[in-house]
């Protein structure tokens, strides 16, 4: 299977996402800070919802790939798990007596429990092991791996530009194994035997620099939009930029300053794109954001403008001059509750054609009133991870869009 992607809004064809499992049933009162959730998550519920929003995509006609068949593929090869394992369990992270532990306790599980736990993380319970200075110094439910609960958010690990494939530098330490694991699958599953790596090819190479695919949108056949927010680095961007262009992967890029707030943590918080010529924008963003329009420069550097205006420099990306905003005219405070649920981190099926969450009542329907098909899905659990429809997905392949 080639993957392609020259747009947001081009017919799915197919996409990753990750069904919500033993990750997110590690998030305790305790942990939730420091594994980047706000609230706790009742996860059968949520798997519930993923499994609509699962079916949603499916019944448009493309194919849902789910990340942990994806790896269980991958690592039936029983050396490729053990490399992967040595990588990750080090003396460095829990000792050596530890370690050797837990790599023994790994890879004698079936397949699709290794998988399980090398996205859910281990316990020094689950190991087994009590003696040695580590141990001692841990308690029986401490992580020796630790769990993964925002490898539900697809989106951020891995970007799909062209035919080729960005492997995100994360931001957080407690998301740089979500890359590994993708690293893997593109590196190889023979589904994406031969895909090119645009960025990101090797573990750790741009830090401190980094780049999450919330933040990259594919607004046009040859343009992208890549937002500077709290995750994603101005020489993070600039790295991306210089190194797509260097390869002729995209000849602009509109740079986006983003708030450095949770609510704006990604670019495809506050806006998204729902056709061809159309975004779904939160109407207080246009006037808390500076937006620069970079093109390559002379002896390898970037020419960097500013433009007037984020629609204005969208339509500049593009690449067909013009951009129509969808800007829900909410109250204050209505903005910022559906704001905080992700009203504006719609999925695209199709052009005119997205998936929302369901409780984003008043967003929904101004969409529609803009002539944009809204399949609504539930969204009691998933949305308390701060990510909507579009976080939740890697897609992988779209048709090409007829301008």
């Amino acid at each position: 299977m080639s993957g392609e992607i020259r747009s947001e809004v081009g017919r799915l064809r197919s996409v990753i996402v990750h069904r919500p499992d033993l990750e997110l049933h590690r998030l305790t009162p305790g942990n939730k800070d420091e594994l980047l959730f706000d609230e706790l998550v009742w996860v059968e519920k949520a798997r519930e919802e993923h499994d609509a929003f699962s079916e949603t995509i499916a019944n448009s006609g493309a194919q849902v790939l789910h990340l942990s068949k994806l790896l269980e593929e991958v690592l039936i090869d029983a050396e490729v798990a053990l490399e992967f394992v040595e990588t990750h369990v080090t003396e460095d992270l829990c000792g050596r007596r530890l370690a050797d532990r837990v790599r023994r306790f790994l890879l004698e599980l079936p397949v699709a429990k290794l998988v399980r736990y090398l996205i859910g993380g281990v316990t020094l319970q689950e190991v087994g092991e009590t003696e040695g200075l580590v141990a001692a110094l841990h308690g029986p439910d401490d992580f020796i791996l630790a769990p993964l609960p925002n490898a539900v958010f697809m989106r951020d690990s891995s970007v799909w530009v062209g035919n080729g494939v960005i492997l995100s530098p994360m931001n957080r330490p407690v998301r740089q194994r979500e890359t590994d694991l993708l690293r893997l699958i593109y590196g190889l599953h023979p589904l994406f035997a031969g895909t090119p790596i645009w960025f990101g090819d090797q573990p750790g190479e741009h830090y401190p620099a980094s780049v999450e695919g919330g933040d990259v949108l594919v607004v046009g056949e040859r343009g992208l939009a890549i937002g500077i927010s709290e995750r994603t680095t101005p020489s993070g961007a600039a790295a991306l930029a210089a190194r797509l262009f260097d390869q002729n992967v995209v000849d602009r890029i509109l740079a986006v300053e983003l708030p450095k707030a949770r609510s704006t943590m990604h670019l495809d918080t506050v806006v998204t794109m729902v056709d061809v010529d159309s975004v779904v924008l939160y109407p207080k963003i246009r006037q808390q954001v500076r937006s620069l329009e970079v093109t390559p420069g002379s002896g390898g550097h970037l020419s960097v403008v500013e433009a007037p205006d984020l629609i204005t420099g969208l339509a500049w990306a593009t690449g067909i001059g013009r951009v129509r905003a969808i800007e829900p005219p909410l109250q204050s405070v209505q903005a910022e509750r559906e704001q905080w649920s992700d009203a504006n981190n719609t999925f695209a099926l199709a052009p005119r054609e997205v998936v929302a969450y369901e409780r984003n009542v008043a967003t929904n329907e101004v969409l529609e009133e803009a002539g944009i098909t809204v399949h609504r899905i539930p969204s009691y659990e998933l949305s308390r991870g701060r990510g909507g429809p579009r976080c939740m997905t890697c897609p992988v392949q779209r048709d090409a869009i007829a301008i």
